[in-house]
């Protein structure tokens, strides 16, 4: 395969000297491959690639392209190439790798999402987005971030959370910020925004439905998992956490309060808004003042929220989160959306929770303060505790486990003292235990069982040695005898009468 160099220096022979031999000579090739190159640049086909040959995957392509499909072009090159080598095929990895990118490609083709350019009106839409914020006495700290679509003016506020009275608060400061409050509000799907979805259809917060109404704007989220519906805010989050959050990359010290923080966003918002922006080739600020006349005015009034903050009742726990500390609710408002806020100060200070019903509003509990790590809890919340709750009982789930819980109490005591004390291949010696009890009786294992647990015993063969010798000593007791009180074979003491007396002569005995 001759190079794009050599084909030109070929071409160009011929189209000096006229003849493919001449040609051939100053190019130092045969005349045959300049006409072949020739008759190429006639025909328009002149190429410095050679024609594909033969490969040994060409046979696996089909299969490869399957597993591409099924994985929506997901499947890793050396999956498939193991999976391959399975078929047998028999080249190499870096062949595979390379016919799995070429099927990847193809499979690409006609599914990439293409992104249409967004030409919003002036005083129509304003996004907003959230970053997380830089630590600021142990404490995350969140961004939050507005981008008014048109003149692309941004806003950026350090917040300590996202709950609702947060999120209202910051949208009220933009709004009175750009001057007037816009057609739309565009943001994700947060909690403060959307409860759910149904059907795909998003259901919105109530809390927030009524801050929309209050401005006169109307709210709207984007697709689940979809950042690319709001690309402007999401860019704007990105380049505020590059600037304001401490990393090893912009050199930022550490922030000694929050109202530092909140200054270092005002700076960077003044940096940004008078910088000329890259698509519009102006000023944000400079375009603010013509969209400003688009917006709608903002009310005097900013909107409050009556009963405090909002929280969620988790699901299984009735506790809720307020200013570091947790506080029980009754246990019927799992799930449900509560509001608390303080009451009194010092040494009276409460914290009040109010759960709106169906009636009306209605205060479900009142708590002293709660400090970190001590939550404040009321008994009567919770509902009464499970049996079992505080101690573990033996439940059996196999065959093999119910066959040797029913040997009796002994073995579900063995059972638990066996496990505390860390006993290995319990399985095998439950087992034994019930093929023990088809040589011995039931009560009688069950009884070895209860002595094994009591004195520790589990080693593999210490309740057959409990049960061999349980069984020999009750074999050898028998009927018991016992000695008569007039008839006794121990030795009297009649014997000691004669100790000391005096014994007659022999000669007098002879006589």
């Amino acid at each position: 395969m001759k190079s794009a160099e050599e084909i030109m220096n070929m071409l160009e022979a011929f189209d000096l000297t006229g003849s493919l031999r001449d040609a051939g000579e100053l190019s130092g090739v045969s005349h045959h491959t300049v006409a072949r190159y020739v008759a190429a640049r006639d025909a328009g086909g002149i190429s410095d690639r050679g024609a594909p040959r033969p490969q040994l995957i060409d046979a696996y392509v089909a299969k490869v392209e399957e597993w591409v499909e099924w994985s929506a072009g997901k499947v890793r090159a050396d999956v498939a190439h193991d999976k391959l080598v399975a078929l047998g095929f028999t080249g190499s990895e870096r062949t595979t790798r390379r016919a799995v990118a070429v099927v990847k490609a193809n499979f690409r083709v006609g599914r990439v999402r293409v992104h249409r350019p967004w030409v919003t009106e002036p005083g129509m839409w304003i996004q907003y987005d959230f970053g997380d914020g830089p630590m600021i006495d142990g404490v995350r700290t969140t961004l939050f971030v507005a981008w008014l679509a048109w003149s692309r003016f941004r806003v950026v506020l350090a917040i300590r959370d996202k709950t609702s009275p947060s999120v209202m608060a910051a949208l009220d400061v933009t709004m009175r910020r750009i001057g007037g409050a816009p057609t739309y509000l565009l943001t994700d799907n947060e909690k403060t925004v959307t409860v759910e979805h149904v059907a795909g259809i998003a259901v919105r917060n109530p809390a927030m439905v009524a801050f929309a109404r209050h401005y006169g704007v109307t709210l709207h989220t984007c697709v689940p998992v979809d950042p690319a519906s709001k690309g402007g805010s999401e860019s704007s989050v990105k380049v505020a956490k590059a600037d304001l959050v401490p990393t090893d990359t912009n050199l930022l010290g550490a922030y000694e309060s929050f109202a530092d923080l909140e200054d270092a966003c005002e700076v960077f918002c003044a940096q940004v808004n008078a910088r000329v922006h890259r698509v519009t080739r102006r000023a944000p600020e400079a375009m603010l003042a013509e969209e400003r006349l688009r917006l709608h005015p903002v009310p005097a009034d900013p909107h409050t929220v009556a009963f405090g903050l909002t929280r969620v009742v988790p699901p299984k726990t009735p506790m809720v989160t307020f200013e570091a500390g947790q506080y029980s609710v009754p246990h019927e408002l799992l799930g449900a959306t509560v509001w608390v806020r303080v009451h009194g100060r010092g040494a009276d200070e409460q914290v009040v929770i109010v759960h709106v019903g169906a009636t009306g509003p209605l205060e479900v509990a009142r708590h002293a303060r709660a400090r970190p790590g001590s939550p404040q809890i009321t008994d009567a919340h919770f509902p009464p505790a499970p049996p079992g709750a505080l101690g573990r009982v033996p439940l059996a789930r196999t065959v093999s486990e119910a066959a040797f819980l029913s040997l009796g109490d002994g073995a579900r005591v063995w059972l638990a003292e066996a496990a505390a004390a860390g006993t290995t291949k319990m399985r095998v010696k439950m087992a034994q235990a019930v093929q023990l009890a088809k040589l011995f009786t039931r009560a009688d294992v069950d009884w070895a069982l209860g002595h094994a647990a009591v004195h520790a015993r589990f080693a593999e063969a210490d309740l057959a040695s409990i049960l061999d010798h349980h069984a020999t000593i009750t074999a050898a007791a028998g009927p018991v005898s016992q000695a008569s009180e007039d008839r006794s074979l121990t030795q009297g003491t009649a014997g000691w009468a004669t100790l000391g007396a005096s014994t007659p002569d022999a000669t007098q005995v002879t006589a």
